[in-house]
């Protein structure tokens, strides 16, 4: 039992609560893992549990296999342990049993691309079309039903409208379509257990039998399927062992119930509960920070992790005046925290939106940081992104063949693969590109009728902003081939996460533009197209290489990191603009910021702008609310110039409730410390300027801007302002007339 001794008391208290329900309450960094195989390792080799009849589950294969293998290691024998992911557990069931439920044991488990066929196959059945059923809408419909153990039949019955009616068809023709093709999608696996179980109680009965006692890790995450696979097998016994923490439920989005693991007394009267508080990860003044953030929550157990670490540095704060100085400011950061022997694999950025890893690939690329994108691609190598850039290219080069076929289908034009062959056999012949193939005379005959038609419309496009692409501007031309080419309208009508997300993506491109359009107005659509192939030709780097990780914060859950950066720290973007919707929204932003903020271990940033371009508009933003939330004690400000500061005399950092006073406060900050040693201002325009950082502005004909800037050239004084519809201008402030709002 010396593995024992690697535990703290209410580690050991856990592993040795062997008999009847539990639930452990795991905190961040709390050693759940440790504790979660000690105590099958305990059962084992000290109760004498055969592992027969011991089942561990959990949500992921990588978390499985650290699982076994830790438990392999010490305990005396583990054969015929089952230590599997939920999806895993359930095939191993339905192998064996699934033929009564009419299906052969040799079923089939139909992927991704093979449910959009069959998806396919039901419109075409029923006489719709996808236009008006897109097949992710479909899709996700479906998903969302069967993991509530919504049933086909049920749906129906419980629809309005005709939409609702049609897809529930499409859901029962797709239903029958699986059995009838002997094959089960990936959220099968779990619904027939569930059926299987209901409908046969023998073999509920076997296996419940044999599981005498239960463990499940993340149970915060369950949703209301995999909630019924845990009740039905631990109701004899009872035994069961669940796992989780309430302040890091962050997949409601996608099904997971915070009730499971909030109600388990409920469920398991008599239920005994463990928490693990002591936390080995952060130091302390990340924690505490963390703590005062949480306790805002009311749908919580109530604990504050606690750690014997030092207290460390204090969570670092810093506001940019923009998006893009955020994304410089973080850039120079990694900078001098490698120089202090940091390796880049220390460092993690942390977004809320797979858009906003945009600035930081392009400011790291520009200051040679490395990187990797987890959880996601790079915002250029993202389909939306390629597609686009590929019309873009088509305009620019018709005879790019490369980008031709890229989109001469999408969106779904009716030109498949086997047209396609037929054009690139006819450019061939003819010795021209694939467009001239079809532009040349003659040449659109090869194509069925139905589709020659849509090519028509799509080679006249391509033609027509090719002609426009030297006259009219970049922003323009990019409008244009998102209305004319249907690429937006068939986005908009899949009504989907993931589409809506393309969505922001593509916006977030046109922002790209903008600001190409800023910096070189006499840009040409060329060089946009060289710049962007420049910042695409950055190499991605595989998971072991020594990298700076951008990901988003759901990818993170899990992960530890020496460095944290968290940007975006600004209402609207973090937390995002649905917590106006309900409080429940509210309370998961704040739980995905706990999140954040535990995965650091040494230092943590948390960093935003007063300003962002947003969807290609600039957005004045306020801090985000959880900033405010932090006790003032575990906080440092840091300045423009990077420089840590604090406020004088009782002024603490919540006392700032609007940002541009913050602003000010720090332009005379910044002021005030680039005296010299002489005790002379190096800036005399800084010392008194006529207006301050933040200050909100009026022009007669640029209307309300905001004040970011001050600087002295030469013998003028110069004012760089931010105008909410006209953009950045810098006057000399001697001669500028501006009136203070």
């Amino acid at each position: 039992m010396n593995y024992l001794n690697e535990l703290n008391e209410k580690q050991r208290e856990a592993v040795l609560c062997t008999e009847g329900p539990l639930l452990v309450v795991a905190g961040a960094g709390s050693g759940k893992t440790a504790t979660m195989t000690r105590r099958i390792a305990y059962l084992i080799s000290e109760k004498g549990v055969d592992p027969y009849n011991i089942l561990a589950v959990t949500f992921t294969n990588k978390a499985a296999n650290e699982m076994r293998e830790r438990i392999e290691s010490i305990a005396d024998r583990t054969n015929g342990m089952w230590v599997l992911t939920f999806h895993a557990a359930c095939l191993r069931v339905l192998r064996k049993h699934i033929d009564k439920l009419g299906y052969g044991l040799d079923f089939t488990i139909y992927d991704t691309a093979d449910h959009k066929t069959v998806i396919r196959e039901c419109i075409n059945d029923l006489g719709v079309t996808e236009k008006e059923y897109p097949i992710p809408y479909v899709q996700s419909i479906i998903s969302s039903c069967k993991n509530k153990g919504v049933s086909a039949k049920e749906f129906k019955d419980n629809c309005d409208g005709f939409k609702d009616h049609i897809t529930a068809d499409l859901f029962m023709r797709y239903t029958e379509k699986l059995k009838k093709n002997n094959a089960l999608d990936f959220d099968d696996l779990l619904v027939k257990t569930v059926e299987l179980f209901d409908e046969h109680p023998e073999v509920l009965e076997f296996y419940a039998d044999r599981f005498k006692y239960i463990m499940v890790d993340e149970y915060q995450d369950t949703n209301e399927i995999q909630y019924k696979i845990v009740h039905h097998l631990a109701g004899k016994h009872k035994n069961i062992c669940v796992v989780g923490d309430e302040d890091q439920c962050i997949y409601q989005w996608r099904g997971a119930s915070i009730r499971n693991i909030l109600e388990f007394e409920q469920d398991f009267p008599g239920a005994k509960i463990i928490k693990l508080e002591q936390n080995y990860r952060s130091h302390g003044n990340i924690l505490g920070g963390a703590n005062s953030v949480i306790k805002n929550n009311t749908e919580r157990k109530g604990k504050e992790l606690w750690t014997d670490k030092e207290e460390g540095e204090k969570i670092r704060v810093h506001r940019a005046y923009t998006d893009k100085e955020e994304a410089f400011y973080i850039t120079r950061e990694i900078h001098k925290l490698l120089d202090k022997g940091y390796k880049s694999s220390d460092i993690a950025v942390l977004y809320r939106t797979h858009s906003q890893s945009r600035n930081f690939e392009e400011a790291f690329s520009k200051q040679d940081v490395l990187y990797r994108v987890i959880g996601g691609t790079r915002f250029y190598d993202r389909k939306e992104i390629k597609d686009i850039v590929s019309y873009m290219r088509l305009i620019h080069n018709n005879k790019d063949n490369l980008a031709f076929k890229r989109v001469i289908n999408e969106p779904k034009r009716g030109v498949g693969d086997k047209s396609i062959e037929k054009i690139e056999m006819l450019a061939q012949v003819n010795g021209t590109s694939m467009m001239g193939a079809l532009t040349d005379e003659g040449g659109i005959q090869i194509l069925s009728a139905k589709s020659a038609d849509s090519v028509v419309g799509f080679i006249k496009m391509i033609i027509k902003y090719s002609e426009q692409k030297d006259k009219e501007k970049i922003s323009v031309i990019y409008d244009g081939i998102l209305k004319d080419s249907g690429y937006m309208e068939t986005l908009e009508a899949q009504n989907t996460i993931e589409a809506k997300s393309r969505i922001e993506n593509l916006m977030e491109f046109k922002s790209v533009i903008y600001d190409f359009e800023d910096q070189q107005p006499d840009g040409t659509f060329e060089e946009f197209l060289e710049k962007i192939a420049l910042l695409t030709d950055v190499d991605n780097h595989d998971n072991s290489e020594d990298a700076v990780s951008l990901m988003t914060l759901h990818s993170a859950k899990g992960l530890e990191f020496p460095v944290v950066f968290l940007p975006g720290m600004e209402e609207g973007t973090f937390p995002g603009r649905k917590v106006y919707e309900s409080n429940e929204a509210l309370e998961e932003e704040r739980r995905l910021c706990y999140v954040g903020m535990t995965r650091a271990k040494d230092i943590l940033y948390m960093v935003g702008a007063s300003e962002r371009v947003v969807f290609g508009r600039n957005e004045i933003k306020e801090e985000s609310r959880f900033l405010h939330e932090i006790d003032p004690q575990y906080v440092e400000i840091q300045d423009f110039e990077n420089r840590n500061v604090g406020f004088s005399g009782e002024k603490k950092h919540t006392d700032r409730i609007n940002p541009r006073d913050q602003l000010r406060y720090l332009k005379q900050q910044q002021s005030a410390i680039t005296k010299g040693s002489d005790g002379q201002n190096k800036d005399a325009c800084q010392a008194q300027p006529a207006f301050s950082g933040g200050e909100r502005v009026k022009h007669a004909k640029y209307g309300e801007g905001m004040v970011v800037g001050m600087k002295k050239d030469g013998q003028s004084d110069m004012i760089t302002i931010i105008f909410d519809e006209a953009g950045t201008k810098v006057f000399d402030a001697n001669i500028v007339k501006l009136k203070r709002i």
